[in-house]
């Protein structure tokens, strides 16, 4: 039986912001930050199977439009040391798996030189490709939001859902640790996460989101879909890190704009951003072409990419596309 502990958080108090340490670079690189193909054709799935507020473990969605975002990231410590982080597990297996191998992923997981898998959130794109990092590294230590429903635990146990159409063939043999919200989970020196309680689409609850401390530079921001929004994430550093005093980078699904057109109200966000001086930015994924088109509008040093390994264009980071804090 596959081992869980819960995990509580450093609760940081107003007048006196938390220290995590520092690291000497994170380089991150997307493995892959293309959730689905057919963007009509997946939601015209999710309306026949309920809608928005229906749960996901029930839904049907065919597997052939299914991608995946996932994410490596590589901290060199200041005594020069490298640990590694996956973020998110992606959603169809075999997609995944290609992507693994694309990327070195595959190598990093067989030879146990990847420390955890980091799931941000439950939803299906995130998740439910766990079979490909199982595959290679059974016993990999997962850190979940401690909201995490118990059919996301049943899911990384070799779970099997006949509604949806889904089962993970390759039971998860190692820890899993529920990262519980109200503060701040140091992971590692000048790496620290915190865990979001909200509701978010498909009946599915809480997010969690990393921060790193790069020396000499500033903090880092890293998401994988950012439901809690990018401005409260940010805003969580300032308020509650000692290291939010100097924003440096953002990467990640930053959920603007997701489905297509942008609304006034999410140009808006994307306007609000500019006032935290960011001096890399790499978004992806749920943010939206729209909202990047408006960010490189506006200045922002928005990091560019390949365009390549299907990713739709090459004004954000897409798949494969690295990128050094």
């Amino acid at each position: 039986m596959t081992m869980i502990e819960e995990r509580h958080p450093l609760a940081p108090a107003a007048d006196n912001p938390l220290s995590i340490g520092a690291c000497r670079s994170i380089t991150v690189t997307s493995v892959s930050e293309v959730g689905w193909w057919d963007t009509p054709r997946m939601l015209d799935e999710m309306k026949v199977g309920g809608g928005p507020a229906a749960c996901q473990w029930g839904i049907r969605f065919d597997p052939d439009n299914a991608a995946g975002s996932c994410t490596l990231i590589e901290v060199e410590g200041l005594d020069g040391g490298a640990r590694r982080i996956l973020l998110d597990a992606g959603w169809n297996p075999e997609y995944m798996a290609e992507r693994f191998r694309a990327t070195g992923v595959d190598r990093l997981l067989q030879d146990g030189e990847i420390d955890f898998l980091f799931l941000s959130h439950e939803h299906l794109d995130h998740l439910w490709g766990i079979e490909a990092v199982l595959r290679l590294a059974p016993e990999i230590p997962i850190l979940v939001p401690g909201t995490l429903r118990e059919e996301g635990i049943a899911w990384l146990r070799g779970g099997a859902f006949p509604a949806a159409g889904i089962a993970n063939p390759v039971p998860h043999r190692g820890p899993i640790v529920r990262m519980l919200p109200g503060g701040v989970h140091k992971l590692m020196d000048g790496v620290a996460s915190v865990t979001f309680d909200l509701p978010i689409l498909l009946d599915i609850r809480g997010e969690q989101s990393i921060y790193a401390n790069v020396a000499e530079k500033g903090l880092v921001c890293i998401t994988g879909c950012c439901h809690q929004g990018v401005l409260n994430l940010v805003d969580f550093a300032t308020n509650h890190l000692e290291a939010g005093g100097q924003i440096f980078g953002l990467y990640g699904g930053l959920h603007i704009a997701p489905f297509g057109t942008m609304t006034e109200e999410q140009a808006d966000t994307v306007r609000a951003l500019g006032r935290y001086g960011f001096r890399k930015i790499a978004a992806n994924h749920c943010t939206g072409n729209e909202a990047v088109a408006l960010m490189h509008t506006l200045g922002y040093p928005v990091v560019g990419g390949s365009g390549s390994a299907g990713s739709t264009g090459n004004t954000h980071l897409g798949n494969g596309d690295t990128v050094r804090f």
